[in-house]
């Protein structure tokens, strides 16, 4: 297939830096599958979108801020790829390669998304950074548009053109020796 020509369909959404933002996002990244007709790896990206989320609000948004969520899923080529873009500073690979305590209650969330997820990674932007993962779907059946718009979300936008990723690392895998 021409890469040129591969359809790809884009959601985004911003949230509040507050507690109720990452329910909120997983109901946005969980309607966007629904309506994409690209649900067999629910249950992980929504996982994952959680621990992303949560990471964003502790430690990559500053105060009176948020972070927006961004979706692309290439329709043709089955890869969902989720981005969430923050304003704030901090060193995702130092925090992610950090040996926890056994009785630690955090500091696993980006080994389960390097777990859960076919690759992962970290880019920069100016302010913060966007912390990725990408996962394979196979073949999705698209929605008709008009029921697409229906279980859009409020303070969200969605577009379908030919492939035009926003800027960002091209998908990688971390290897696990970088997280241990």
């Amino acid at each position: 297939m021409d890469k040129n020509n591969q359809l790809s369909i884009f959601r985004e959404a911003f949230f509040r830096r507050e507690r109720r933002s990452v329910p909120a996002a997983r109901a946005f990244v969980s309607e966007a599958l629904q309506a994409w007709g690209a649900v067999d790896r629910r249950d992980d990206v929504l996982l994952c979108v959680s621990e992303l989320a949560t990471n964003a609000l502790l430690h990559g948004v500053p105060p009176g801020r948020g972070f927006r969520l961004q979706l692309t899923l290439d329709a043709d080529g089955g890869t969902l790829r989720v981005e969430v873009h923050d304003s704030g500073g901090g060193d995702v690979r130092a925090a992610a390669s950090r040996p926890q305590a056994g009785d630690d209650e955090g500091g696993r969330g980006l080994l389960l998304v390097a777990e859960l997820a076919d690759a992962w990674g970290v880019g920069r932007r100016d302010p913060g950074k966007v912390v990725w993962c990408a996962f394979a779907t196979g073949p999705v059946h698209l929605r008709p548009l008009a029921d697409a718009r229906r279980t859009r979300a409020h303070s969200s936008r969605t577009t379908a053109a030919p492939a035009q990723r926003p800027t960002a690392p091209p998908v990688a895998r971390i290897p696990q020796e970088a997280l241990v």
